[in-house]
């Protein structure tokens, strides 16, 4: 009896659009202000070791997903290349480490849209909608993620342009002068927490089933979508910087709130906060895809049940699988505050990427698109960055993959 499969519905512009909203909710209205705290104005240094680290990792992830057209992203490209306990890994991390992301952006979804006391029913009703959009076909969810990536863009452009006058014409600027303020460790672990921004383009490659003509379409989608995010990260972090400084930054819970605020433009303060709350959205959107369709894949390995391996017969969806995942994030979200899982979710997405360096580096002849040297850059930089995150991510992201390794060896036995 053949594998379910899904149908390729996608092409290059949702593919892009899926990675460039995985990717901005995530890093301009979460991640920016522990990194500052971690590494005060060296926050662009780290941003700029952050995304080398994170170029090494796209063109190894681009490089597998032109061989390896399937679901399940690196988790198939690790058992293809290395074998199945390092496609287990992989995929174990991302799934655990992003379910917990996928909370995070619940909630702060519910932040910018509930009014007090009521953020956690939101973020359960937030996540019941995202994944019945979900559900009817990856190509509403494809639909729904271009509006809110749309809508985030052209906020974040009348909110840096609002700072920039907003400082000239005031004078007040705040300096940072000091590219290194927080030192070696305290950059680099800013560099950590900031891949949590990046990581959004496996989202593509979890997709693989789903795009045209994958072996061209999904290596341009990846490499545009993290330029766009590059783009959009160093702009916006520039802005805030030079509104907030790196002690106001650190402290803020809505920095780009806080920075049109600083500069006189208060009327731009509701803008923003719609555009937080689409940015959450659209990142929550996406995130319910691509950890849908490596649940998917696992269960046809048998790595998870094979139940979720099953495909709606008209939508062409991982149906259960997505629904298990929704079950699981609404008691995440009722429950914990995991607002603060985006050390946990780098420490996961770290090791995801380190098995796809290396599963890049053995691939050779006609599979070779890149030289070796980015899938070093990327591993080295992948290991350095895991443990320079703070010491408890680093705990519970060892602790989680030992259970996860545990619970395959008992199976297997």
């Amino acid at each position: 009896m053949s594998s379910p499969a899904l149908q390729r519905r996608l092409g290059l512009r949702d593919a892009v659009f899926l990675g460039l909203g995985s990717m901005i909710g995530a890093g301009v209205f979460s991640a920016f202000a522990p990194a500052s705290a971690a590494a005060g104005s060296g926050l662009l240094a780290a941003l700029a070791i952050a995304a080398i680290v994170a170029f090494g990792n796209a063109t190894s992830t681009a490089q597998l997903a032109a061989v390896h057209p399937t679901s399940g992203g690196v988790y198939a490209y690790g058992r293809a290349e290395l074998g199945p306990w390092w496609g287990y890994a992989a995929g174990w991390g991302f799934v655990i480490g992003k379910t917990a992301s996928c909370a995070a952006m619940a909630l702060t979804a519910a932040a910018y849209l509930a009014p007090a006391g009521w953020e956690r029913p939101v973020a359960a009703v937030v996540v019941v909608a995202l994944v019945t959009v979900n559900l009817f076909g990856i190509t509403r969810t494809a639909l729904v993620t271009r509006v809110l990536v749309v809508v985030v863009l052209a906020v974040l452009t009348v909110a840096v342009i609002s700072i920039g006058a907003g400082a000239a014409s005031s004078g007040d600027a705040v300096g940072f002068d000091e590219f290194f303020e927080g030192g070696v460790y305290g950059t680099l672990q800013a560099a950590g927490l900031l891949f949590f921004a990046f990581a959004g383009y496996a989202r593509i490659a979890t997709l693989g089933e789903e795009v045209r003509d994958p072996q061209r379409t999904i290596p341009r989608a990846i490499v545009l979508a993290f330029a766009g995010a590059l783009v959009t990260y160093a702009v916006v972090a520039v802005a805030v910087l030079a509104a907030l400084g790196p002690d106001g930054l650190a402290a803020s819970a809505a920095p780009l709130a806080d920075a049109v605020a600083q500069v006189g433009a208060t009327w731009a303060v509701p803008l923003v906060q719609v555009g937080a709350a689409a940015a959450s959205l659209g990142a929550l959107l996406a995130l319910i895809a691509g950890i849908g369709r490596t649940a998917f894949a696992m269960a046809r390995e048998g790595d998870m049940p094979r139940a979720l391996a099953a495909v709606h017969p008209r939508w062409h969806v991982p149906h259960r699988a997505e629904l298990a995942l929704g079950a699981v994030v609404v008691a995440l979200v009722l429950i914990v505050d995991l607002r603060g899982a985006i050390g946990f979710s780098s420490f996961g997405v770290l090791l995801y990427y380190a098995v796809a360096n290396l599963a890049a580096w053995r691939q050779r002849g006609e599979a070779r698109r890149y030289p070796r040297v980015l899938q070093a850059i990327g591993l080295v930089g992948c290991v350095v960055l895991g443990f320079t995150l703070p010491w408890q991510a680093v705990v519970a992201g060892v602790g989680v993959v030992a259970v996860g390794l545990a619970l395959r060896a008992v199976r297997v036995r």
